[in-house]
Parts: C-alpha cells; structure tokens; sequence
C-alpha cells in the first residue's frame, strides 16, 4: 500500500517555528502590559488675562520764540572841521631850458657781455673747420665743417678691447660748445650706449681742432653742437 502522505505537507516540521512566534508574541503583549501608563486628565486654570491698556498721555508743550535783541546803537559821526587859513608850501620849479654855455655830455653805453649758447640753426654765421674757409657760401663751408669733423672722428676713435670682447656697439650723440675763440668746452652725453663707448667719445671730441667760432651780427658768439659717432663692430 502506498503513502500518500508529503514529507513537505507534514506540520511537524514547522511546530519549532510556530512555537517560538508565539512566545515573542507572548513575551511583547506582557512587556507592553508593564510599560503602559495612563494619566489623570484634568483642566488646568492659566488664570485671567488683563486686556486693558493705559493710555500714555503726553503733555502738549509749546515753545515761545522769544525776540532778537535790538542791534547796537550806531556810533555817532565825528565831524572834522578844517580851517580856512592854512599855511601852503610853495614848490619852486627850476628851468630846464639850458645856457648856451652849457656842454651836453654823451655818456656811451657799454656793451652788453652774454654769454648766451646760441643754436647751430640759428646763428648768421656757422662756425669753420680749418681748412674751410676757401668755400663760398655759408651752406658749403657748413657741409666742410661736417665732413673734416666726422673725418677727424672716424680716425681718431679708438674702439675699447673691453668693449670688443663683450660685442658692444651703438651710436653715441655727443654735445659740445665752440667757444668765441674757436675752443671745445662742455663736452657731454647727450644719449649714450656703455661707459666705455661713451668715454672714448668724449676724448675723441676734446681732441677736435680750434674753429673760427659761429657769429651772430658780425660778433663771435658760443654755439651748442651735438654730433652722432657710430661705434659699430666689423
């Protein structure tokens, strides 16, 4: 005869576990039973509200202006009386008309000594090189002056080894002053490269020769130049 009973459909296999849920469930209704608290309601009284408000009364006060004081009287005018005699000093003029005997004297004016700087642009007469003084006109004798100055120039500047060694190079704009006697005076960088460009610049232009000084209206006069010299390396 066959079992028709399931292993699976049996109930004994479940009792442990039926078992232990319904001691947890025991458990929590006597834990909930113990910890439950009940409290006595009663009306509490939060006593009376007094709603009524005192209104503040502020007192109404009016300020009188009281009037400026009246100005100060004004001072009384004193009046100066003048007599009519009063002593008049007489001013005695004395002839400007003079006598026949009477020698006029012209005192001479010395004349003025300036030591004013005149521009190269604009003196009548520009200053000479030695040498050009054969040329004709003022235009030929001043392209003379630049060509023997930038001549003596180029020969005479000596290019510092210093300089060499470092590749230094530029162009140097030297001014200087031709005196009334035709001297070299206030030699100085106008714009410079180095220090050792720059001083052989100033010793190559101290060794310039004397000029025939620039003139303004016939009379020898200080002139400012500024000369560009080329230091260039090979």
């Amino acid at each position: 005869m066959n079992n028709r009973k399931s292993e699976s459909a049996s109930l004994e296999n479940k009792k442990t576990m039926f078992f232990l849920i319904g001691l947890v469930t025991a458990l929590l209704t006597v834990w909930i039973a113990f910890e439950w608290k009940t409290y006595e309601r009663n009306l509490m009284d939060l006593g009376q509200l007094n709603m009524e408000l005192e209104d503040e009364i502020i007192p109404i006060t009016n300020r009188q202006q009281q009037p400026p004081p009246p100005p100060p009287p004004a001072p009384p005018e004193v009046i100066q009386i003048v007599e009519n005699e009063a002593d008049i000093e007489e001013t005695e003029f004395e002839s400007t008309e003079m006598m026949e005997s009477e020698e006029i004297e012209f005192i001479e004016e010395a004349e003025e000594v300036t030591d004013e700087i005149f521009n190269f642009a604009v003196v009548e007469n520009k200053p000479v090189y030695p040498g050009c003084e054969n040329e004709t006109t003022e235009d030929e004798k001043f392209a003379c002056f630049n060509k023997n100055l930038m001549k003596h120039i180029s020969k005479n500047f000596k290019f510092p080894e210093l300089a060499k060694q470092m590749g230094i190079q530029g162009k140097v704009y030297v001014n200087f002053v031709i005196e009334k006697n035709g001297s070299i005076s206030n030699v100085t960088i106008a714009r410079g490269v180095d220090k050792l460009l720059d001083d052989e610049a100033i010793r190559v232009v101290k060794t310039l020769p004397k000029f025939q000084p620039a003139k303004q209206r016939g009379k020898p006069v200080r002139m400012q130049y500024t000369i560009p010299i080329n230091a260039k390396l090979q």
